[in-house]
């Protein structure tokens, strides 16, 4: 669903993404792990087509930055980008607008009611506290039901109730067949929900697993992450044999 094929971005002399390949199948959750400028908000902002580089990304088949596959993406930020001149409700009826959705308020109730929103909807923007915001950001992301979606960060600032919310609502999305690239650093988070792992380091995809190898190797995720990022995989450039993408 989701196929990224020799992507590299550079900005001047820095590569921040150097030939990044790898496909992520229909109905899966991919976690991408890496250390602080391991590069992976760039490969999340090239996908999303905020970026320019050289390469390939195609979703469901379309070029990314085509109106066919932007219809397909989904894309929930680390940082809520919220118009303090706009109301919550408002809000979710820009990208209704935007998206030309039909039909949405049914789904737009349901995201407020699971995420607490219902009796906030008349609030703007920046009346919002920060998990208020990010909850919104949420929301906002979910309401067009994308194919594709990119979750950067997305449990950071929620309280419990959220953190229980978006983990049901990514299991019900996988069930549906969404494919999803949620980007962490928060390993425990997502523990119980991947299906594969992408860990970078340098630009570089240096371990491509799925949850069935790694449990056959016998580690957690989190030892597999500091395995690549600390240990051989990541001190000599290389990806780890056998992980590769």
């Amino acid at each position: 669903m989701l196929n990224v094929s020799h992507l590299t971005k550079k900005y001047g002399r820095t590569v921040a993404c150097k030939d990044v390949s790898f496909h992520l199948a229909p109905g899966t959750v991919t976690v991408l792990l890496g250390p602080n400028g391991a590069g992976k908000s760039t490969l999340m902002k090239s996908v999303i087509g905020f970026l320019r580089y050289e390469g390939d990304i195609t979703v469901g088949g379309y070029p990314n930055k085509t109106v066919e596959a932007r219809r397909l993406l989904g894309y929930i930020p680390e940082m809520p980008s919220l118009y303090p001149n706009l109301t919550v409700s408002e809000h979710m009826e820009f990208i209704a607008r935007a998206y030309r959705l039909s039909g949405y308020q049914p789904r737009k109730e349901e995201l407020f009611r699971r995420f607490e929103l219902t009796d906030k909807q008349k609030k703007f923007g920046d009346e919002l506290s920060k998990g208020m915001q990010q909850k919104l950001n949420i929301c906002l992301g979910l309401l067009p039901g994308p194919k594709v979606l990119l979750l950067d960060e997305p449990m950071i600032g929620l309280d419990p109730h959220a953190i229980k919310e978006l983990k049901l609502l990514l299991e019900e999305m996988r069930a549906a067949g969404c494919t999803m690239l949620v980007s962490t650093h928060i390993i425990d988070s997502v523990d119980m929900l991947w299906d594969k792992t992408l860990i970078m380091d340098r630009g570089a995809i240096r371990a491509d697993v799925t949850r069935e190898a790694l449990e056959k190797d016998g580690r957690t995720l989190e030892q597999l992450f500091f395995d690549v990022t600390e240990g051989a995989g990541g001190q000599d450039g290389a990806p780890q044999e056998g992980h590769t993408a």
